[in-house]
């Protein structure tokens, strides 16, 4: 047992971190073999889709990412080149800039999420009941509004 966590917050703590170094890795081979995009790109997709006009501040998706800006703006630029996304200057902050989803990369993204689909639901939810889902979603959501 660590001397900085009980067995109980190891236990949990240690298992959130290998699992998610576990099901990182999977996530990411899985869309490298079928989509040949990273996990990373996928994200931006993924939020791109989400939003109205399929258009975000380069600088807000970096906040809701793991990435700084310029990671973010490295992957938009990848995805630029793959005719996935474009760019577009911000009339209010000139040194703002959008990430905007393409008909090429909305094509691309509905194809990779629902492989990616299927490979969340074999190798994490699959494994649990409606109920655990239920609470889990509860404990993230308690996580996410804490401050």
């Amino acid at each position: 047992m660590s001397k900085f966590f009980d067995e109980q917050e190891q236990n949990a703590w240690g298992g959130f971190l290998g699992t998610y170094a576990k099901l990182n890795r999977l996530i990411e081979e899985d869309l490298q073999t079928h989509s040949r995009i990273t996990h990373i790109e996928f994200e931006v997709l993924l939020r791109l889709s989400w939003n109205e006009n399929h258009r975000m501040r380069i600088q807000d998706l970096a906040v809701q990412s793991i990435l700084t800006r310029s990671g973010i703006s490295r992957v938009v630029e990848r995805l630029e080149k793959a005719g996935l996304v474009t760019r577009e200057e911000a009339p209010e902050d000139r040194r703002g800039a959008y990430a905007v989803l393409t008909e090429a990369g909305a094509e691309r993204f509905r194809f990779a999420a629902e492989k990616h689909a299927e490979c969340v639901r074999k190798n994490f939810l699959g494994k649990f009941s409606k109920d655990d889902l239920k609470a889990m979603g509860k404990l993230w959501k308690k996580l996410e509004e804490a401050e």
